[in-house]
């Protein structure tokens, strides 16, 4: 159960967020604040979990309020001003939602939230072991392990849709599931077929062989939807679609 708490200036803001939590059965909402000076008394007072903070309020601005918090818990912006996204990853929010908030878009941040509270919560892991760590891959084997909390898993290379950078974890989409290991992107691209597998975005990497479709800016792998950035477009385009383009 995550401790969560609502920070917003906003009263139908706050009533619908407070909504959205009581739908999900591992929040538990811990509190209801208009701005940042009423979130530090109940940090003062309460284990909290994840806050939800919007930006702009009165007495204190959510961002300003985030650079002087020490050890802050996970947080998830909340606001209707898009401008302030970069600067709020660059403080290391967890995600970035944006007003007005669906209930699917809600989901889909705090069961992120949820993963990476799990994640980050398992016991400490042991000092790395070669079968943990991206350096130990080798180009060729048709496998790998990662650490996934208590354990190791089973990764075979031939069965990953995707990978997702998540702050400072992954998450690896197979045709088995999802698996969630506390490495960075860039190591595992690294160490990554550069035949197979192709970054399309500063947080993706997708298998080439699972893409079914590039519509636009996405890339379609079974019923998910992976974002092209505009600095890998054109490498996707020429890598995946020319080389394998029939013509006239």
């Amino acid at each position: 159960m995550l401790n969560c708490v609502i920070v917003d200036d906003e009263p139908l803001a706050r009533e619908g967020l407070a909504d959205y939590v009581k739908e999900i059965d591992f929040l538990q909402l811990a509190g209801v604040c208009m701005n940042p000076i009423e979130l530090g008394k109940i940090l003062d007072n309460q284990k909290i979990d994840l806050i939800f903070l919007d930006i702009q309020m009165p007495k204190m601005n959510g961002l300003d309020f985030l650079r002087i918090l020490q050890n802050p818990p996970m947080i998830i912006i909340t606001t209707a001003f898009s401008e302030y996204a970069l600067e709020g990853f660059q403080l290391n929010v967890l995600d970035y939602l944006l007003k007005p908030i669906t209930f699917d878009r809600f989901f889909k941040s705090v069961s992120r939230a949820r993963d990476y509270h799990q994640l980050t919560t398992a016991k400490p892991p042991a000092p790395a072991q070669p079968a943990e760590t991206t350096a130990n891959l080798q180009r060729g084997e048709d496998f790998v392990f990662i650490k996934c909390s208590n354990k190791f898993e089973k990764i075979h290379f031939s069965d990953i849709l995707y990978i997702e950078a998540l702050q400072n974890y992954v998450a690896i989409y197979t045709t088995k599931g999802k698996y969630l290991t506390l490495l960075y992107l860039k190591n595992i691209e690294q160490n990554l077929d550069s035949k197979a597998f192709i970054r399309v975005h500063k947080s993706y990497i997708v298998s080439i062989a699972k893409i079914d479709s590039i519509d636009g800016n996405e890339i379609k792998i079974a019923t998910h939807r992976i974002p092209v950035s505009r600095n890998y477009r054109d490498q996707v385009i020429s890598q995946v679609v020319n080389n394998n383009l029939w013509s006239k």
